[in-house]
């Protein structure tokens, strides 16, 4: 992807959907969000995750706008290989998988699967982590994991406790020119305002979305990562200075970086103007001190 491109990017809210749950594809589809997940790893249990691949032909709406993807099993399990094969067939638009832990998975998942079809790397482990900047380099994008990482680490599943490793993400990402990475669940469905806060603070690190596991967090993520009016009125404040200043080579080094940031918060203002499906949650204040929320 061409690294001056990025800042053109729309926020992405992948909507994750259990394979169990047939019933709930097209409601989840039909939610508003711009990816649908259905989910054969974690949600499915074991003795089910085969039988769940007959996915019913009336389960997906005929007319879809949603990307599909597959969050299929991880490598190494037994179910991996035929979800691969599953994901082939049934010609969606890509899988994610868990727990991707080198570039060499990358590599031999691609092989597997149809020419064009994408592949989002969830880094839920610290092998993954410690290999994060060679996956970035394969995988289409990176998503973060956040409670498998924590366990995995053994460290607190709070906010300051996963700063760097998020910034990591990120870093990661930017340095192979792929797009933004997606930031991992909130667990609470019904807190909009901790959902608001927690899409917030990932898009102030640089992610370009978050993963959902309920349709009514679509909302308050999206609140989260709308510009507000106040950084709209800077960003045309600082391209209407950036019109008047005098050609001065010294200067312009000096403004470059602000006046890229400019045009990239009025182009994600000129996204959010579109319609989008259901209510909006209004964006609460952000508490004073440091919250648990680590999602």
């Amino acid at each position: 992807m061409d690294m001056t491109r990025l800042s053109d990017q729309t926020p992405s809210f992948p909507l994750f959907v259990s394979a169990a749950r047939p019933d709930s594809f097209a409601a989840a589809c039909a939610a508003g969000s711009d990816m649908v997940v259905i989910d054969l790893e974690d949600s499915v249990a074991p003795d089910s995750k085969a039988a769940v691949r007959r996915i019913p032909q009336r389960a997906l709406p005929q007319d879809r706008s949603v990307t599909l993807y597959l969050r299929v099993n991880g490598a190494g399990t037994l179910w991996h290989r035929d979800d691969l094969a599953f994901a082939r067939m049934a010609g969606v638009d890509g899988i994610v998988l868990p727990k991707s832990d080198s570039a060499d998975q990358i590599a031999a998942v691609r092989g597997a699967l149809r020419p064009g079809q994408k592949i989002i790397a969830q880094i839920e482990t610290v092998r993954g982590l410690s290999r994060v900047e060679q996956i970035a380099e394969l995988a289409d994008r990176l998503a973060f994991g956040s409670i498998d990482l924590s366990e995995d680490l053994g460290c607190a599943h709070t906010r300051l406790a996963l700063l760097p490793l998020r910034s990591r993400l990120v870093q990661a990402a930017r340095l192979a020119g792929a797009p933004s990475p997606l930031d991992g669940v909130t667990v609470s469905v019904t807190d909009a305002a901790a959902i608001v806060d927690d899409a917030r603070h990932a898009s102030e690190l640089g992610f370009g979305g978050k993963c959902l596991i309920h349709p009514r967090q679509l909302a308050p993520a999206r609140a989260g990562f709308r510009t507000t009016p106040q950084d709209l009125d800077w960003a045309r404040h600082a391209l209407a200075a950036e019109e008047d200043a005098l050609p001065d080579a010294e200067a312009e080094m000096l403004r470059s970086p602000v006046v890229a940031r400019a045009r990239r918060l009025l182009l994600r203002g000129q996204a959010q103007m579109a319609p989008a499906a259901g209510p909006e949650a209004p964006a609460p204040r952000r508490p004073s001190g440091p919250t648990p929320s680590g999602k």
